[in-house]
């Protein structure tokens, strides 16, 4: 089930083509990562006084593993799951390399704007480690934002996250540009867009601790989970677990980057 998409958005073009993998293996090639034409008055995140975020660790034998409560508003994580609904939800993900029966889920990329990203770091930012590996948390999110569409009985099985470069949009808006090399993420974050208390069935999140025992966190609207990235032993193996019934699951797979100031 999808939303009711309303008609006061701005158009929205292609400013990238990649290869993209399919849940059961082969590849798409010129696979669309999006862009708006103009900011959408609806991501303009605005100061949101009542939103106090709240970090929650989470105990995974000494993996870096925690979560944010209310750093987004019910009607601000509508706007974005509107908005990539607008974009359309395929079933390749664009520059991701994944096995065949791995990312069972509807995927699109897209370019977000400093509106959006800028006021949503403004937030929490306080609340990230400062550094990682000796590296310095850097001050924006990557603006490349990869979303995730659970429909009944999709799953995404157990695996790491890799690191990536940072990206944003050009200043004409027409293409894809990928940030200085000395910045890479370091930590997934995962935005949930709506949960169990918007209908969703199943879908937590699943981390595992070195000894295989794992902990599931339930998607709640409106939080963000954070965890280690990247291919080295302290990265955090998780899985997103089955949705059954009706509503759709969202999330947001968002980059924090470290490196240089």
């Amino acid at each position: 089930m999808t939303p009711t998409l309303s008609p006061s958005w701005p158009g929205h073009r292609a400013v990238a083509r990649m290869p993209g993998s399919l849940p059961e293996g082969g590849m798409v090639p010129m696979t669309p990562i999006y862009a708006f034409d103009s900011p959408p008055a609806a991501l303009r995140l605005r100061q949101q006084p009542a939103l106090q975020p709240r970090c929650h660790a989470v105990a995974l034998g000494g993996l870096a593993a925690f979560w944010i409560d209310s750093v987004v508003t019910a009607g601000e994580a509508d706007a974005v799951v509107e908005a990539t609904e607008r974009f359309g939800y395929r079933a390749e993900a664009p520059g991701i390399s994944t096995p065949p029966g791995m990312r069972m889920n509807k995927s699109v990329h897209w370019l977000a704007d400093d509106e959006l990203t800028g006021p949503m770091f403004q937030r929490i930012g306080h609340l990230l480690p400062a550094s990682l590996d000796g590296r310095p948390l850097y001050s924006r999110f990557s603006q490349r934002l990869n979303m995730y569409r659970y429909d009944a009985n999709d799953v995404f099985i157990r695996h790491t996250d890799g690191n990536w470069p940072g990206f944003s949009l050009s200043e004409d808006r027409l293409a894809m540009r990928e940030w200085a090399p000395g910045l890479r993420s370091g930590l997934t974050m995962l935005l949930y867009l709506n949960g169990p208390a918007d209908g969703v069935q199943g879908g937590s999140t699943r981390l595992f601790r070195r000894d295989g025992s794992w902990v599931d966190v339930a998607p709640v609207k409106g939080s963000a989970l954070f965890f280690r990235h990247g291919f080295g032993l302290d990265s955090v193996v998780h899985e997103g677990c089955r949705v059954s019934g009706s509503v759709s699951k969202y999330v947001a797979r968002i980059n924090v980057m470290f490196g240089t100031d």
